[in-house]
């Protein structure tokens, strides 16, 4: 008995773990509404969890205001660009 509680309570905290790091991972609806932006303005394609340029660079400032700052200082060429 003690072991079968003792597996539960191990299976019930490897699901609350795998939960909490699916959600770290995602994109997620809050951070369009914040930047009003759409999905593919960070991703490759709508659905898609691949980033483009803009997305890598929102992961690391969490600010598009920022990545579009650094767009317009390296100008047409940038790799950043739309």
């Amino acid at each position: 008995m003690a072991n079968a509680l003792k597996a539960a309570k191990l299976l019930l905290l490897g699901l609350v773990l795998a939960a909490f790091s699916a959600a770290l991972v995602q994109g997620k609806p809050e951070y369009g509404r914040k930047e009003k932006a759409t999905c593919t303005t960070c991703h490759t394609k709508m659905g898609s969890k691949e980033l483009n340029d803009m997305g890598k660079c929102y992961a690391k400032s969490k600010s598009l205001k920022d990545c579009k700052a650094a767009e317009q200082k390296l100008g047409p060429q940038s790799s950043l660009r739309q």
